[in-house]
């Protein structure tokens, strides 16, 4: 069957879905389907079709009335990472950590925004031309970015990274060779005797994939509060857990709830640790007061390409919060975080740790870092593939009061 052909059956269809549907009445998807399959067979008294294209109809309708369309297959494919539509006709995908592009395209314009309407409206969120830009989630926890015309140029642009349906363990990044056994059985030290510990790392480097796997270090009979802008953790190690969730403003501007709002709410929920899934400015001191107020062993992540960086970039989102001597901000930095963890994607598309340094403090104008672990490269593969691993530095861990406390004898 043609495409164009093929696309006018559907559209012909759906529209005789539409006349039949009872707007008042709740259908349920197994009810939706049954009334595609037998209006795709009335059809085809008409109109000659193979039990293929009967199947591939009945799929392709169903997924425009109740799914995502074209892109529900796409979703279902496990080997695909990340999806990225550039207007109707522009889809891209991440497989293995290679991009290509498909031959998949929307019907319409208008069909990709009803998709994007129905990702949006079912996290209560909004996107119009007044208001052209959101974050959202799938139901499977996926990411989803949304940018609307006429900030996007090119049409309606939707980015989805997705999640693999049960979180990814340290025990699997070790097997994919991400970080070493010795390095994750420090940081299982480290997260269990309380360090306040930062992820940093650039995009698409697994920030929030590895904060998932070292969350499931933390001891199940601690309470923890996990803040997002759109929810995307999956601890599942832990019984006592509050995730919340900002809000966006409503359409008369009003409503809005900031990852600040939720870091200052939080503190009154007696939280042992508390979560950021990622500072991108303002709210970075309010999570840095709360790691110095007694809420030890809190995580967080931000982009960054170093540890060095990170640590200029949490300077900058501290100064647009408060006017405040870049000393005193400095001190609180040094203060509050413990650990910093970098890491990044490497040119042959492998996730790797690439830096674990202890935060000694505040010395001499500067906030000094101590490497633990450093990633060396040693190689590359006949099929590029790099060869390395993370190594352990010759330095020791200098603020050993916290595993003292927590009666963890380790040597690091």
């Amino acid at each position: 069957m043609e495409t164009t052909d093929r696309e006018i059956l559907l559209r012909q269809i759906r529209e005789i879905i539409n006349d039949r549907v009872d707007l008042n009445k709740d259908i349920t998807d197994d009810e939706m389907k049954e009334l595609v399959m037998n209006t795709v067979f009335e059809r085809s008294r008409q109109q000659y079709m193979s039990i293929h294209d009967k199947q591939e109809i009945i799929q392709a309708v169903f997924n425009s009335m109740r799914r995502l369309d074209v892109l529900q297959p796409i979703i279902e494919d496990k080997t695909v990472t990340e999806i990225m539509v550039n207007g109707p006709d522009n889809i891209f995908i991440e497989r293995e950590g290679k991009v290509k592009r498909l031959e998949t395209a929307f019907e319409s314009r208008e069909r990709l925004e009803d998709v994007i309407q129905s990702i949006v409206a079912k996290v209560n969120r909004t996107v119009n031309e007044a208001s052209p830009m959101v974050d959202a989630r799938l139901s499977d926890g996926s990411r989803v970015s949304v940018v609307l015309p006429p900030i996007a140029l090119n049409g309606p642009i939707l980015t989805i990274r997705k999640f693999p349906e049960k979180p990814i363990t340290m025990e699997q990044l070790i097997e994919f060779g991400s970080i070493t056994e010795e390095a994750s059985e420090v940081l299982k030290s480290l997260v269990r005797a309380k360090y306040n510990i930062f992820i940093s790392g650039g995009t698409g480097s697994g920030k929030t994939t590895f904060l998932n796997a070292l969350s499931s270090f933390i001891p199940n009979d601690e309470r923890i509060i996990t803040i997002e802008d759109s929810a995307e953790l999956q601890i599942s190690s832990v019984d006592n857990i509050v995730r919340l969730e900002t809000r966006n403003a409503n359409t008369e501007g009003k409503g809005e709830i900031t990852i600040r709002q939720l870091i200052k709410a939080s503190l009154r929920m007696r939280p042992e640790r508390i979560i950021v899934g990622e500072v991108r400015g303002e709210e970075a001191l309010d999570m840095l007061q709360a790691m110095n107020t007694g809420h030890d062993g809190s995580l967080s992540t931000g982009h960054a390409n170093s540890t060095e960086d990170m640590l200029s970039r949490l300077e900058t989102m501290v100064l647009s919060a408060a006017q405040m001597p870049l000393e005193a901000i400095r001190q609180q930095i040094a203060s509050a975080i413990d650990i910093i963890i970098h890491l990044s994607r490497i040119r042959d598309k492998s996730r790797k740790v690439m830096e674990i340094s202890e935060v000694v403090g505040y010395i001499d104008g500067k906030i000094r870092l101590n490497p633990l672990f450093v990633y060396e490269e040693e190689g590359e593969t006949a099929d590029k593939r790099v060869i390395g691993s993370l190594k352990r530095t010759s330095n020791d861990l200098v603020n050993k009061h916290k595993l003292k406390m927590a009666g963890i004898d380790i040597r690091i």
